[in-house]
């Protein structure tokens, strides 16, 4: 049975969609069979993987307004063994349609459950918030991935997501835990870092991983020609932090 993990962060511009991306893509080349699902209707992750919106795929849209079934809409990528299932602005509707259905906050868990079997790992890019469809990913997820800058401020914004996640834990998940921290877009010549990475260890402890993933212009190229870091530039600096990120990630399952 495959692993659930939500990439999340409810603020914005902290690598979460290029963790997500890179990681799923990393795992499929060292040979697990891989699904990511986009359910930020920005579709970032989507793009990333060259999915281009004007040709009007089947998205998590249709299948969470009951339009499609997962089989119908899960796409193969340019990575082998990594397949997607593609978002797009249609979801920012989604979640007022979804107040008035049953089991609101199950609707995909049960959509994932379908395919769970199917694959090693199923990796949800979340939208930056708690809204309605982040919580959908916390109650279906097993585990949480959160992305965050070496920053102070930073640091603020994950009491909040730990609250949240404290209260999906207690009244739809009880299975939930946190996979691991990931400290993104280190300046190299800034002393941040360290005391950032120390403060969140003395609370996080080993959850923090130790593969920090720098500030590199290879990573942020790579999203506009439609390819995730592996097959862009598999080379630079930050393709070599996240193969040295998913290899770490790998030898704590």
């Amino acid at each position: 049975m495959g692993k659930i993990i939500a990439f999340l962060n409810q603020k914005g511009g902290v690598g979460k969609t290029t963790t997500c991306v890179n990681m799923s893509a990393y795992l499929a080349k060292m040979g697990k069979k891989v699904l990511l699902v986009d359910i930020d209707p920005q579709g970032n992750a989507s793009s990333s993987f060259g999915f281009e919106k004007e040709k009007k795929y089947k998205t998590i849209y249709d299948i969470m307004s009951g339009q499609a079934n997962i089989t119908e809409v899960i796409i193969p990528t340019k990575v082998a063994q990594c397949d997607l299932i593609p978002s797009d602005v249609d979801l920012a509707g989604a979640e007022i349609e979804m107040v008035h259905m049953k089991k609101r906050e199950k609707v995909l868990k049960e959509i994932l459950d379908e395919v769970k079997d199917i694959y090693d790992y199923i990796c949800i890019d979340c939208p930056p918030s708690l809204g309605l469809i982040t919580i959908n990913a916390l109650t279906a997820c097993d585990s949480v991935i959160i992305p965050m800058i070496c920053e102070f401020l930073a640091m603020e914004g994950i009491t909040q997501l730990m609250y949240s996640i404290k209260l999906v834990k207690k009244h739809l998940n009880e299975a939930i835990s946190i996979e691991g921290i990931v400290l993104t877009m280190k300046n190299a010549r800034s002393t941040l870092y360290a005391t950032v990475a120390d403060n969140l260890k003395k609370y996080f402890k080993d959850k923090v991983y130790d593969t920090v993933i720098p500030r590199n212009v290879r990573l942020a190229e790579a999203p506009s020609y439609g390819e995730p870091i592996v097959l862009y530039d598999p080379k630079c600096p930050g393709a070599l932090a996240y193969k040295a990120l998913t290899e770490e990630f790998l030898s704590k399952q």
